[in-house]
C-alpha cells in the first residue's frame, strides 16, 4: 500500500499509530504506536520540558559566493513570473562530539524526532493538526534576531516579510480549502520567540482553520496528500516552485522538509521536519536550513537567516 492507503487504513480502524512521509513523497513510513521500534523516538508538546545546554556546533557554512548564485538564479525565475514566493534550503556540514541520540535528548523543541540515527529533528513548526471535526495548520514564514531592538515590531512592519507571510498564507488557505469548509485565518502574524542555540529568534506564525466531515478519519490519506509538501517550505505556485527549486537547490532533500506526526485515535498531530541534523554515509553530520525569497529579498540578509537557522535549540 502507498502512504494514502496506509494512513486510511489504520484512520478507518482508529488505530494510533505514527506516521513520517519525506519531501518527495518517495519514502514513507506508517507504524502502529503500540509497534512502534526503539529506533524512532518522538515528543509532540506544545510546553515542552526546557533542558539546559551551552552546545556549541561547528559549522562549514556554503559559501557566499555558491549562496548567492543560487539565490540570483532563483531571484530570476520570479522576475520572469515563474514563481512569486521560492523557499531556497541549504546544506551545511557541522560538526560535534554528540551522537543524534544524544542531540534529541538535550534539545528544545515543540516537535522532536529521533529516526533510526539517521537524522534528528527539532521542528518549532506544526504541520496540521486534526481536533473535534476541524483541521488547523499553522504556517511559519520571518525570522529575525530576538537581539535587535524593537525586534517584533521590525519584522511585523517589514514590507518583504508582510508579501511573503501573506502568500504563505494564501496558499494554505487555498490548500485547506481542497479538503475542508468555512476556511478562514484564526489569527494573522504573531510572533513566537524561539531559544536557537547560542541567540534568540522571533519567528512569524499565522492559524488557519476549516472544518472537515464528521468521517475524516477514513481520509486521513487523502488529507495530508491534498497538502503536501508544507507551502512554508516550497512556495507558491506551489507546483512550479518545486521544480524550480529541485533544479536550483541540487540536492535531494530527502526526510527535510517532510514530515512526521501522531494520529492518537481521536486527534491528529503533526511537524515540518525542520531545524534538522543529517548523518550521511560517511558518518558526517549535515545541517540543512534555508528561508523564504521573494522580488524584494536581499542575498545578504538571506544568507544570513540560512545560517543563523544552525543550531541546536
Amino acid at each position: 500500500m502507498n502512504f494514502i492507503e496506509n494512513l486510511n487504513f489504520y484512520g478507518e480502524k482508529k488505530e494510533p499509530f505514527f506516521f513520517i512521509i519525506n519531501y518527495e513523497k518517495t519514502e514513507f513510513e506508517v507504524i502502529p504506536l503500540s509497534k512502534l521500534p526503539n529506533n524512532i523516538q518522538f515528543n509532540i508538546s506544545n510546553n515542552p520540558k526546557i533542558n539546559i545546554h551551552q552546545t556549541k556546533l561547528e559549522k562549514e557554512f556554503i559559501s557566499f559566493k555558491e549562496y548567492s548564485k543560487r539565490f540570483h538564479l532563483l531571484k530570476n525565475e520570479i522576475i520572469n513570473g515563474n514563481t512569486y514566493l521560492a523557499n531556497l534550503t541549504s546544506q551545511t556540514k557541522i560538526k560535534t562530539p554528540l551522537s543524534l541520540s544524544e542531540i534529541y535528548t538535550i534539545s528544545n523543541a515543540k516537535f522532536k524526532l529521533f529516526y533510526k540515527d539517521k537524522f534528528v529533528c527539532f521542528s518549532p513548526e506544526r504541520f496540521c493538526e486534526i481536533k473535534n471535526n476541524t483541521i488547523y495548520t499553522y504556517p511559519m514564514k520571518g525570522t529575525i534576531d530576538a537581539k535587535i531592538a524593537n525586534a517584533e515590531l521590525k519584522i511585523l512592519k517589514d514590507k518583504k516579510e508582510l508579501a511573503e507571510h501573506t502568500m504563505i498564507v494564501d496558499l494554505l488557505r487555498n490548500d485547506l480549502s481542497i479538503v475542508s469548509k468555512k476556511v478562514q485565518v484564526e489569527n494573522f502574524r504573531y510572533c513566537d520567540c524561539i531559544n536557537a542555540g547560542e541567540k534568540k529568534l522571533i519567528q512569524v506564525s499565522s492559524k488557519i482553520s476549516g472544518v472537515l466531515e464528521k468521517n475524516w478519519e477514513n481520509n486521513i490519506g487523502n488529507i495530508i496528500d491534498a497538502l503536501l509538501p508544507a507551502g512554508s517550505i516550497t512556495g507558491t505556485p506551489k507546483k512550479k516552485t518545486i521544480d524550480i527549486l529541485k533544479n536550483i537547490e541540487n540536492y535531494q532533500r530527502g526526510y527535510f522538509t517532510g514530515i512526521f506526526g501522531v494520529y492518537d485515535g481521536i486527534t491528529l498531530d503533526s511537524s515540518v521536519i525542520i531545524r534538522y541534523i543529517e548523518k550521511n554515509t560517511n558518518g558526517e553530520y549535515i545541517y540543512k536550513s534555508g528561508g523564504g525569497i521573494t522580488s524584494d529579498s536581499c542575498v545578504k540578509k538571506e544568507y544570513q537567516e540560512m545560517c543563523d537557522k544552525v543550531y541546536i535549540p
